[in-house]
This record gives C-alpha cells, sequence and structure tokens, in this order.
C-alpha cells in the first residue's frame, strides 16, 4: 500500500477549530463511522482549548495531580490509544489524525504507521527539522508520560535522539485512526505538572525537543505545513464538519469522553446516563 494508492479515495481535509479535550476525541469516532458508512476519509490538524492532558486507555488516574490541573485550567481527557499521558498546551502542542477503513491500509501494525506516518515526516522536512523515526529504543524515565517514556522505533519520531512527536492507531468499526502529538514549543512546568509526581522541568527538556527550538518557524507555518503535506499525501480537497457529525461529537463528549467514568474508570455511560 503507498501514498498513491490512497489518492484514489474520497478523503477530505479539516484544518479544525480549537475544541476541547473530549470533543477532539469524539470527534475521532465520528470520523471512523463518515468513513465506513459514506466512504469519506479524514485527515484533519487540530489543537486543544483549553490545554488538555490525554490520558493513554489503561492509564492509571491516580497519575494526574487532579487539583494542579485544575488550578491551572487544564482538562484531563481519556483516549483510545494506548501509551502514557500527553499534555497538549493550547499553543505548544499541534495535534493530528488519519482516519481511513481498514481494509485499504496495510494490516500489519508497522506497515501501517510507517504509511501513516509518512506526510508526518515530509511535513518535519518542509519546516526544516531533520527528524526520523527512533533508531533504538529508549529506556523510560517516567512510564506515566508518553513523552517520558520509552521511546519505540516504530511510532516515536525524534531529532538527535530528542522526542519531537508521539504517534498511535487504534481500529474501531473496521476503521483504522492514528492521531499524533507533534511538540511546536515546550512548557516543560505544565507537562510535568499535570502529573502527580516530583518530576523535575529539566527531566523533561533533556528527553524532547520542539519545531520552535529547531527552527525559527512561526506556529501557523508549522500548522499549515502539516496540514498542507496530509492533504497532498492523500490528495485531499479541504472540507470541514457537518452540523450533524458535530452533534453527534458533542452528544458522544458528554456521554464519553467528558465523563469522569471514562476519564477516571474507562466505563462509557449508556445513553441518558449522566
Amino acid at each position: 500500500m503507498t501514498a498513491t494508492n490512497l489518492e484514489n479515495r474520497n478523503w477530505r481535509l479539516i484544518r479544525d477549530d480549537a475544541r476541547d479535550g473530549a470533543t477532539q476525541m469524539a470527534l475521532e469516532e465520528v470520523a471512523a463511522r463518515t468513513a465506513l458508512e459514506e466512504d469519506l476519509r479524514t485527515v484533519r490538524v487540530y489543537s486543544w482549548e483549553p490545554s488538555t492532558l490525554s490520558l493513554g486507555y489503561r492509564q492509571d488516574a491516580e497519575t494526574v495531580d487532579w487539583d494542579w490541573c485544575r488550578k491551572n485550567g487544564v482538562g484531563v481527557t481519556r483516549r483510545q490509544t494506548g501509551g502514557g499521558g500527553i499534555y497538549h498546551d493550547a499553543v505548544a502542542d499541534i495535534s493530528y489524525t488519519i482516519v481511513a477503513p481498514a481494509g485499504e491500509v496495510p494490516g500489519d501494525l508497522m506497515d501501517c504507521y510507517a504509511l501513516f506516518c509518512e506526510p508526518i515526516l515530509e511535513a518535519f522536512s518542509r519546516m526544516g527539522v531533520d527528524a526520523a523515526f527512533a533508531d533504538a529504543k529508549q529506556e523510560s524515565i517516567y512510564q506515566p508520560s508518553c513523552y517520558l517514556r520509552d521511546i519505540h522505533p516504530a511510532h516515536d519520531i525524534v531529532v538527535d535522539g530528542a522526542k519531537i512527536s508521539g504517534n498511535a492507531q487504534y481500529r474501531q468499526r473496521d476503521v483504522v485512526i492514528q492521531h499524533g502529538s507533534v511538540s511546536y514549543d515546550m512548557e516543560p512546568a505544565r507537562h510535568v505538572g499535570v502529573f502527580d509526581a516530583d518530576l523535575e522541568e529539566t527531566t523533561f527538556t533533556d528527553r524532547v525537543t520542539s519545531i520552535r527550538e529547531q527552527t525559527n518557524l512561526d506556529r501557523t507555518g508549522a500548522v499549515d505545513a502539516l496540514a498542507d503535506t496530509l492533504g497532498t499525501w492523500c490528495g485531499a480537497e479541504d472540507g470541514s464538519w457537518r452540523a450533524d457529525e458535530l452533534e453527534a461529537a458533542e452528544a458522544l463528549a458528554e456521554r464519553k469522553f467528558g465523563s469522569d467514568a471514562w476519564v477516571r474508570d474507562r466505563e462509557v455511560l449508556e445513553a441518558g446516563e449522566h
């Protein structure tokens, strides 16, 4: 499977608005339904407002400093993908999603990562960042944090050994969803503050780098480079969410991704429950 095969399908590129974490996660499931039922695949670039900590699927909620997050206006949600928590700063983080039917992409997980990360690596190249997959696994510093846990050559992108992007996949209703976090800038105090642990800021800055640290590109330029590269990769047309998709995402965010039952215990409420 190559990007050329993907270009023969119907894709839309959404340069998305900033939204809260629960809605951003819900929109991925809505996009999965749209891909499966309406033959329309999605790539998008987005940001988080307010800044949000997204927990890995199996992450223990006790690793979160809930008081710190509340005092500092940081939302908390839980992803469908595994791994450690990611602090998505409203400015310092740039995120993306790729959604496509499973039958159209490689069945092997590593091959699918290689395909879906092609535009991410190309975007870094356009930005003037010499990024690549990690060439060797690095041991974990603090397992509950995505950016401080072990670095994996299959899906972690680094610059001279320092992590600049984490990427993850899950499958739902015969659809593959990949999302990722790209470090535009670093907010080390907030990255370590969200966790209930005694972590020094240097623990983060020694392990992580950012687009801003590597280049003089402004955030708008970085967002555009990522969006343009994703769109070119799959031949997508500029698009947007439909009203019914946004309504469905709002309902799913309330019932699932924004509920304490899901965020703390991975339990999904039934319709009508609160």
